[in-house]
């Protein structure tokens, strides 16, 4: 049905006059009439009876009266639902417990105002996949794993470098250190059943395990979080990488540690992919509010891969 003849429909009902609705609608009379007419002819029915006085509803007119502004409102609804700034900002932050949910809270926090739609997309195909066909607005990543550069309509922004901290359960060798070196945790087993092959943090790990003659076993199913930290706690052979902004809670009983890693520290760089073409305006807020607390880059004495790209606005 088209919604022009509905729309004109009401605003002759509500006017009593063609000539009114047509000034209302800034149509000609003549417009009025033929909309009139062909809704008429669509629904089978009349609606209007012509009087001396304007134009009076017929007994079907009353009737689709109520029906004709309904679907006028569904179809603001649904024009509303999809307008720029209308719908929540929809953002990937691939785990709930990493630093890209972390960013995101913060955000919420300096702008409350602001719908968030937060989801969790596993591997970076999926996600840019979802980017540029407008199921979400941006995603967390680390960018780009070698062989595989964005597409042209995607753009990114280093947001965050996270150093990595080392896990031991109390019983470990290094448990008692205030700080380690890459050099000291060679041959120490790092334990990490998270690490999936393709994924950019697989690259990641390759390359840090290449440069240091690091261990990193990813052997074993992954149980999640918890099951990690009750086996680092239990296993004085094994220790895990961590990211500084990853939030985790564990039992008072197991005396886990966190120690920084030095000489260089490793840090994962964390970039917001998005659409150039985007103009959701809350995605430029988080932009915004991104670059202004996003702490420095490529710092002295830490350490990424050679393939992530460069920090750019």
């Amino acid at each position: 049905m088209d919604l022009a003849t509905v729309r004109t429909f009401v605003a002759a009902a509500d006017a009593g006059r063609f000539q009114e609705a047509a000034a209302e609608l800034a149509v000609t009379q003549q417009a009025v009439s033929k909309r009139i007419a062909a809704l008429e002819r669509n629904l089978g029915v009349r609606l209007f009876t012509r009087t001396a006085r304007g134009a009076k509803l017929t007994i079907d007119g009353q009737a689709f009266l109520p029906h004709a502004r309904e679907l006028l409102r569904v179809a603001e609804r649904s024009v509303a639902s999809v307008r720029p700034g209308r719908r929540p900002l929809r953002v990937d932050v691939i785990s709930s417990r990493g630093a890209g949910s972390g960013l995101m809270r913060g955000f919420h926090r300096a702008h409350p105002e602001i719908d968030l739609d937060v989801v969790w997309l596993f591997d970076i195909e999926t996600a840019v996949a979802a980017i540029r066909s407008g199921a979400i607005d941006a995603s967390f990543r680390a960018v780009a794993a070698p062989g595989r550069p964005l597409p042209e309509d995607i753009e990114s922004a280093r947001v965050v470098d996270e150093p990595l901290q080392l896990l031991t359960g109390p019983a470990h060798a290094l448990a008692g250190a205030r700080s380690v070196t890459l050099a000291q945790l060679a041959g120490h087993r790092i334990w990490m059943p998270g690490i999936v092959p393709g994924t950019e943090w697989a690259a990641y790990y390759h390359d840090l395990v290449a440069e240091f003659t690091l261990t990193i076993e990813a052997t074993g199913p992954n149980f999640g979080s918890d099951a990690l930290l009750d086996t680092i706690a239990d296993t004085p052979a094994l220790a895990t990488f961590m990211g500084e902004h990853t939030r985790l809670v564990w039992p008072t009983g197991h005396g886990l540690r966190r120690i920084p890693v030095t000489d260089p520290t490793p840090v994962y760089p964390h970039s917001l992919l998005w659409r150039r073409d985007n103009p959701h305006p809350a995605l430029a807020a988080l932009r915004a509010h991104l670059a202004a607390t996003a702490a420095g880059h490529d710092a002295a004495g830490t350490w990424t891969p050679g393939w992530v790209i460069p920090r750019r606005g």
